[in-house]
């Protein structure tokens, strides 16, 4: 399956985060062609400051695969991870990070974290922006919903 059909899962998840009012990020890792974990924000249901929808993804993977290392799986998220996922992807071994919109004020390789090829861990990963403007759109349409219920 290409990238962009990855991505749109990932944005379907996304939009189902928008609907319960979480921010629309949604996140799927893949092994070998197959979703193995899937993910969405769900900070404010969960009232959990851990709940991004990378970490959940991580975590639903590692369940479906058996292990925390994620060696030959790959994320595709909507939003450029944080820098706690980002780490979180360095943990669990994960092989690629595909991000379709960047996040400029919370973003980690935006931020200048570069946990992913820093020569000094012991696990480095291939890191890819693919701008896709669907997912810059999800998150721009959900914060301006939120200005004008202001």
């Amino acid at each position: 399956m290409p990238t962009k059909n990855y991505l749109e899962k990932a944005l379907e998840l996304a939009r189902e985060a928008a609907l319960d009012d979480e921010v629309p990020v949604g996140a799927v890792i893949v092994h070998d062609g197959k979703i193995v974990g899937e993910g969405r924000n769900t900070r404010e249901r969960d009232q959990n400051p851990l709940k991004h929808a990378e970490l959940i993804a991580i975590e639903n993977a590692a369940r479906t695969v058996g292990s925390w290392r994620l060696i030959d799986c790959d994320l595709y998220v909507t939003l450029e991870p944080c820098p706690m996922c980002l780490a979180a992807c360095q943990q669990s071994r994960v092989r690629k990070v595909v991000y379709g919109a960047k996040d400029g004020k919370g973003g980690a390789i935006c931020l200048g974290y570069h946990i992913y090829k820093d020569p000094k861990v012991n696990h480095r990963f291939e890191v890819v922006y693919e701008p896709n403007e669907e997912c810059s759109s999800v998150l721009s349409q959900f914060f301006a919903a939120k200005r004008r219920k202001k």
